[in-house]
């Protein structure tokens, strides 16, 4: 049986946890009431940080989850994810739209990646 371990931890949620080669990360979200560009970017380096503290990058994304205040915003938000993706390796993806945790956040991006 593979442990679990448990990164950034509070009483809610773990910002990372990993099961053997498969990392689980929590909804990322970008700086309160920032364009939707902004905060696209903010998820994304978000993302980027965490992976990389456990031990893998984008290009080892394996699913991503995009939940917007607003599907206008898709477009927007698809400029920036296209931009961040790397050529060949997009993951398996749903976007879809969701009042979030306050009204200030319009992008919340969640992914599940392997190690290595």
């Amino acid at each position: 049986m593979s442990d679990i371990t448990y990164a950034h931890t509070t009483q809610r949620m773990s910002q990372i946890v990993t099961h053997g080669d498969t990392i689980y990360l929590a909804g990322q979200v970008g700086t309160a009431g920032a364009s939707v560009t902004q905060q696209t970017q903010d998820c994304l380096d978000k993302i980027d940080a965490l992976l990389a503290e456990a031990g893998s990058s984008k290009e080892r994304i394996l699913q991503a989850t995009i939940w917007l205040a607003d599907m206008s915003d898709f477009a927007e938000m698809n400029a920036v994810w296209d931009a961040w993706v790397p050529e060949g390796r997009a993951p398996a993806r749903a976007c879809g739209e969701s009042k979030l945790a306050t009204p200030e956040f319009t992008v919340e991006i969640l992914v599940i990646a392997a190690k290595g």
